[in-house]
């Protein structure tokens, strides 16, 4: 049987602390034949010296033009029929790409193969990112399988035909490119979740960053969660009646206050409806890590699910007074 070459993509932008990993374990895999290719988004720091220090060919995209620019131009520029886009702060287990390749080959109707994390991060900075990386563990986990609509791409196998099919990732999203493109491959093509490719991620470190990152990629998503496809499902869905839980905790707080010891029951009743609807994840962090953990994944998982709310507020505003904010998805705001 035909051995197809694959093409391991790194985009890069500034991850010096991380390329090198992300290199030798691409290096490292299993499965051959493999080309290795770091596509660097105009980085400022060490990062392109590490990798071509390492044997990795560099390419540039002349341009800092974000994640999408990078991983279409080293799409264009490798030589394989399978592509394999691992994030340059991801360092793939060794059988990551042949384990891709493996479910890809035994059924031609699925589209792609993405990966999933390990609890703990590739570097460790502290519990908040090992609780960024736990939550996001936890969230892959719990959706391995069959896929709708978003595809996680972190570790992505995909035949190069259809990628070609798709025409790419579209090349002004920065920060949610990863939910357009699994809604128009979605519509072709089945894709699956597969615990079997599997990397360690090296996570956000500070909790100014986590928080930034979940407002701006929250806002960003309302104009694709609006479609009225997917309107109710995600209303319905308990990540939604948690962030909602969460707000409305806050927002009645001062409710004792203006009205009495017993209005103190109403913000305690929304922050026991948000405790109870997590408690699984909660759960698992606590067997995880033990009690310390435990507390500090609750604390800082409130601060998410707040700013989360935050997020679909001005997401929400936004959508209502932009019509350029609205057609984000369709390529046309580019």
């Amino acid at each position: 049987m035909n051995t197809p070459l694959v093409s391991v993509i790194i985009p890069n932008y500034n991850y010096g602390a991380t390329i090198g990993l992300c290199v030798e374990a691409a290096q490292r895999q299993t499965y051959q034949p493999l080309e290795i290719l770091v596509v660097d988004d105009c980085s400022t720091d060490d990062s392109v010296a590490v990798a071509r220090s390492l044997g990795a060919r560099v390419v540039s995209t002349g341009v800092n033009g974000g994640v999408a620019v990078a991983r279409n131009l080293g799409a264009a520029e490798a030589s394989g029929e399978i592509l394999v886009f691992v994030d340059s702060d991801v360092a793939m287990h060794p059988d990551a790409v042949a384990n891709a390749v493996a479910a890809l080959r035994a059924d031609p109707t699925v589209g792609v193969v993405a990966g999933t994390y390990e609890p703990e991060p590739l570097i460790v900075n502290g519990v908040v990112e090992r609780y960024r990386n736990f939550h996001q563990y936890y969230w892959l986990e719990a959706a391995a399988g069959e896929l709708h609509d978003f595809v996680p791409t972190a570790i992505m196998a995909i035949p190069a035909t259809v990628y070609a099919e798709l025409g790419g990732f579209l090349p002004h999203l920065r920060e949610t490119e990863g939910a357009d493109f699994g809604r128009r491959l979605g519509a072709r093509h089945r894709m699956l979740l597969s615990t079997t490719v599997r990397g360690k991620h090296d996570n956000d470190p500070t909790l100014r960053v986590v928080l930034r990152k979940v407002f701006h990629r929250t806002r960003l998503h309302i104009p694709f969660f609006l479609d009225r496809s997917r309107v109710a499902q995600v209303a319905t869905s308990q990540q939604s009646g948690g962030c909602l839980a969460a707000a409305l905790a806050l927002a009645t707080a001062p409710a004792p206050a203006l009205l009495g010891p017993i209005a103190a029951l109403v913000p305690v009743a929304f922050l026991a409806a948000w405790c109870l609807g997590e408690r699984r994840f909660f759960r698992a962090a606590l067997r995880h890590r033990g009690p310390g953990f435990a507390v500090a994944v609750v604390a800082l998982h409130y601060l998410v699910n707040l700013t989360t709310a935050a997020g679909i507020a001005v997401g929400l505003t936004q959508w209502a007074g932009s019509a350029r904010f609205r057609r984000l998805y369709t390529g046309l705001a580019a």
